[in-house]
């Protein structure tokens, strides 16, 4: 009888095809046993004896599931239907990004959907047929287990729960406690010491470090480990442990992902490493057992063959190299790890990407014919020990598969101490052969971690897959994936080919966390620059921001980019509600979320107004509080923040119109020193004085303009500090100042000639008793100097520049009044931006220090600014309804209307915007021309 190969994509009775297997390769096997008899082992096999005695048997029956499997294939045309009930996670999730792109890469189509209750696939089928396999993300398990008739799946179906193991584990560590009073368990020796019985929420503690008697050796190991399980099947008990585990120790509490192998032998050395290998087995295994032990009745009603059940198992080692069972997770869960957001869902994701995989190598029909299958007792084969079910052929078909092919997996159970006795007279069980095969294929693999001369002294720390530069060339630079804190909706979705990303995030995001991974730990990674970080957190600035991100290779001295991703991200304005009935004033001093003036309250309060008359203030550090029209004061969401202004107490600034600072601004020299807030101010006053900005860059040195005003206005610049200098390479500030001075010759003794100095937190005392002397040598002491005092900035924690804490924030607050005063004992005018920038800290344009509150804007010259009439305007409501006079309050929004605007026919003209610069800055005009 000639075995034939079935019509394609169609399974049959499974052990029908067996014997028939067994007869037509009889010869076959007993040619190739002859063969394998008088020929030469295995490379890696000769010389050498298998401890488990790999008979010509076990030979038989692998040759047996080989032949078979390549005459039971899916047709490679043929699409298999995954279903990934997400629950609460959201698309542009990492975790469903991945099973979205591995499964499509495995040739399923994908179809997401929340719950089974929405899945129009489940609910057309009747969760039985139409698709093969089921992923329920962990917020989605109670609807699976709820909904999905396990009893009922096909053969060929699989879903990534097992209902024993939910029941047995469930609620963590008081899974565990409930074992411990099961009728048929107790007096047994169970490895299980749950943490906290009655309370889950307690933190794990770390383990004391055991007294070790005088002479002993040092305790083996004090540590707390979760170690990732995968459970193939309950019935025969089939399990795998993943090569990542998550490790803290008592030198480090702060845990690591670690390759579990180089952990153990690094700590322990190669041959105590092989016994703690086989102790953590041991003990895994013996709480699996347990907890199948007492489900197998629910096990055989909700039979799922193929099923599957990844669990975190966290172990406690006490100076010994035998640890105990302290908690259980039907999770994957990494709550220790030094950067949760980060390692744990790289890790996490790692883990997911080789179960899938690993799973992937059982391939099966979707047609098999359940009313011919044969009954449960199967037919054995005494001579070459085979006594198989159809189930149980369909799992030792899978074990080999998985076995034969290089995975993270290790087996973990069945063991060689769960085997049968080979000199048992009746036929070998399932897990018996699974033995057998895990052996003759570790055989062949020749196994590292089993030779003492292979042995690493360095720790494997997996937290760096896909993000250093590992050995050898970058054969693969694109990223697996791009991981961001808070998570970024990508759009496109992510997908390795595609290079150019763009993302919103919401007014209140002001940092990003962002770290890629590249498929190949041979690529490296780096943000924005050659050799920047491979994980950073970035500020996000109001509007448009860019995150560059090279994929190099490193191989060489110099990193090789071979391929660059772009990520554009979007941050919204504050929400504004527009008026359009009745409201009230609200006003706000500080944001409650960063109370620099503890004294002082935070957040929106009813704004009193005065009804007297309200004069020019007289000087530019007058008292204020920002106010904004609301239609509730407790919901800063009802209000209009186009129309927030900074409004002084008991006065208003006067609005400077152009015609009148152009002639105030007549033969005037406006020197700025400072860094690039200063900058900000004085582009903006060159704008305002000429109607338009022509020429712009981002100087950090001396700069000269003199053809301002149709020439009759000069206004230089001098950046200061020189930071990137080092040190001994600074100009001082009173080399600085005098360089300047020099720069803008001929000065004259009088307001003609204005100074304004400032920046955001280098200022002090000291810079201002320098400006007195240096002025008062070089005979300009009559000079008008204004003092541009501190600014919010640095209080976001990015990576590679200081950030400041609150307390800090609060010292500089003090600094800021110490400024102050020292500039008004010198007869200074003076603008106290801190004051303006401490209520609106999180309305920082783009920069690192998060202290820009003014970016420059390019545009053609043959149009103006698109916002020009939204964003160069006063509000027209605002002027209507509140005053009428030209010392109205400023507006965070606008200036003062040019109507005399020309376009000039140069190639480009710029645009200073920042609501925040522009309500000092005019403050600063208007000190510059004080009313008459």
């Amino acid at each position: 009888m000639l075995l034939r190969r079935r019509r394609c994509c169609s399974w049959g009775p499974l052990l029908l095809l067996l014997g028939a297997a067994l007869c037509v390769f009889y010869q076959t096997l007993m040619s190739a046993s002859n063969r394998l008899r008088s020929g030469p082992p295995p490379a890696d096999v000769r010389g050498r004896k298998s401890p488990h005695d790999v008979t010509e048997k076990t030979r038989r029956v692998i040759y047996i599931l080989e032949s078979l499997q390549r005459n039971t294939e899916v047709c490679p045309s043929g699409r298999r239907r995954a279903v990934v009930l997400t629950g609460r996670h959201r698309a542009s999730d990492t975790e469903v990004q991945l099973y979205q792109q591995v499964l499509q890469q495995l040739h399923y189509d994908v179809h997401t959907s929340r719950y089974t209750e929405t899945s129009s696939v489940l609910q057309t089928n009747q969760g039985v047929s139409g698709w093969s396999l089921l992923l329920c993300l962990s917020s989605s398990e109670p609807s699976c287990l709820r909904r999905v008739s396990f009893s009922h799946l096909q053969r060929h179906q699989r879903v990534n729960l097992i209902p024993g193991l939910m029941d047995a584990f469930s609620d963590a560590g008081a899974g565990l406690c409930h074992m411990l009073t099961w009728s048929h368990l107790k007096g047994a020796d169970l490895p299980l010491r749950p943490n906290s019985c009655g309370s889950t929420n307690q933190k794990l503690g770390m383990p004391e470090d055991s007294p070790s008697p005088v002479g002993a050796p040092p305790p083996g190991l004090v540590a707390m480990v979760n170690i990732y399980v995968l459970v193939t099947s309950v019935r025969p008990l089939t399990s795998f442990l993943h090569d990542i585990m998550v490790v803290a120790t008592n030198q480090e509490l702060r845990a690591r992902p670690l390759k579990l192998r180089d952990f153990l032998r690094q700590k322990l050395g190669p041959a105590s490493s092989h016994h703690a290998l086989w102790q953590m087995k041991h003990v895994i295994g013996d709480v699996l057992q347990a907890a199948v032990s007492t489900n197998e009745r629910t096990e055989r009603v909700n039979r799922c063959v193929l099923c599957y059940q990844l669990l975190t198992f966290t172990l406690k080692f006490s100076g010994s190299i035998t640890p105990v069972v302290v908690q259980v997770d039907t999770d994957l869960t990494f709550s220790a790890l030094r950067d949760e957001t980060f390692d744990g869902q790289v890790t996490k994701d790692l883990i997911l990407e080789d179960t899938l995989h690993f799973l992937s190598h059982t391939h099966l029909s979707s047609e098999t014919d359940r009313r011919q299958s044969l009954s449960q007792d199967g037919v054995c084969r005494g001579s070459d020990d085979l006594c198989l079910s159809e189930e149980e052929f369909l799992l030792l078909l899978q074990f080999q598969r998985q076995m034969s092919a290089p995975s993270a997996f290790h087996l973990l159970f069945p063991s060689s101490s769960s085997s049968s006795s080979s000199s048992s007279s009746r036929p070998l069980s399932i897990s018996d052969h699974m033995v057998r095969i895990s052996s003759y294929y570790n055989l062949l693999r020749n196994i590292s971690s089993r030779s003492d001369d292979a042995s690493s002294n360095q720790e494997s720390d997996v937290s760096s897959l896909g993000g250093a530069a590992g050995k050898g060339r970058c054969g693969n630079p694109h990223l697996r994936q791009i991981y961001t804190d808070p998570p970024l909706t990508l759009t496109p979705p992510f997908s390795p080919g595609v290079k150019e990303y763009c993302a919103e995030v919401t007014f209140d995001t002001v940092t990003v966390r962002i770290r890629p991974v590249t498929f190949s730990p041979s690529c490296a990674v780096h943000l924005d620059e050659h050799r920047g970080p491979r994980m950073a957190n970035y500020p996000v600035g109001l509007g448009n921001s860019r995150i560059s991100i090279l994929v190099t290779d490193d191989a060489e001295p110099e990193p090789v980019v071979m391929t660059i991703y772009t990520v554009h991200l979007a941050r919204e304005n504050r929400p504004s509600l527009p008026m359009f009935t009745d409201h009230v004033t609200c006003s706000f001093l500080q944001d409650c979320g960063l109370r620099v003036r503890p004294d002082r309250s935070c957040g929106l309060q009813t704004a009193v107004m005065s009804q007297r008359p309200r004069h020019i203030c007289t000087s530019g550090h007058q008292p204020g509080r920002w106010v904004v029209p609301c239609l509730s004061c407790s919901d800063n969401r009802t209000c209009d923040w186009r129309e927030v202004a900074w409004q002084p107490d008991g006065c208003d600034h006067r609005l400077v119109e152009r015609r009148s600072l152009q002639g105030c601004m007549t033969d005037r020299k406006v020197l700025f020193i400072g860094d690039s807030t200063n900058r900000g101010m004085m582009y903006f006053l060159m704008e305002r004085v000429n109607s338009s900005l022509e020429d712009w860059g981002q100087a950090h040195d001396t700069l000269v303009h003199r053809d301002l005003n149709a020439g009759q206005t000069l206004v230089s610049y001098s950046y200061y500090p020189q930071f990137w200098l080092e040190k001994e390479q600074r100009p001082t500030f009173r080399e600085a100042l005098l360089q300047l001075l020099h720069r803008s010759q001929p000065l004259v003794n009088s307001n003609l000639t204005v100074l304004v100095v400032g920046g955001v937190q280098w200022l002090n005392t000291n810079h201002l008793w320098t400006v007195s002397e240096v002025l008062d040598r070089e005979g300009l002491s009559n000079s008008l100097v204004v003092v541009k005092t501190l600014g919010m900035g640095f209080h976001l924690p990015v990576d590679g520049i200081r950030s400041l804490s609150l307390r800090e924030i609060q010292d500089l607050d003090r600094d800021n009044d110490n400024i102050i005063a020292t500039a008004k004992h010198h007869g200074y005018e003076v603008i106290d931006t801190f004051s303006i920038t401490m209520g609106r800290y999180k309305e920082f344009l783009q920069g690192r220090c998060a202290c820009h509150f003014h970016e420059v804007e390019k545009f053609p010259s043959s149009r103006p600014p698109a916002d020009t009439t939204s964003n160069r305007t006063t509000s027209n409501r605002t002027t209507s309804n509140r005053t009428t006079s030209t010392r109205t309050r400023l507006s965070s929004q606008s200036a003062v209307q040019d109507t005399e605007q020309e376009a000039e026919p140069d190639t480009f003209t710029y645009h200073v915007r920042g609501p925040v610069n522009q309500v000092y800055s005019e403050i600063l005009l208007s000190r510059l021309c004080p009313a008459n």
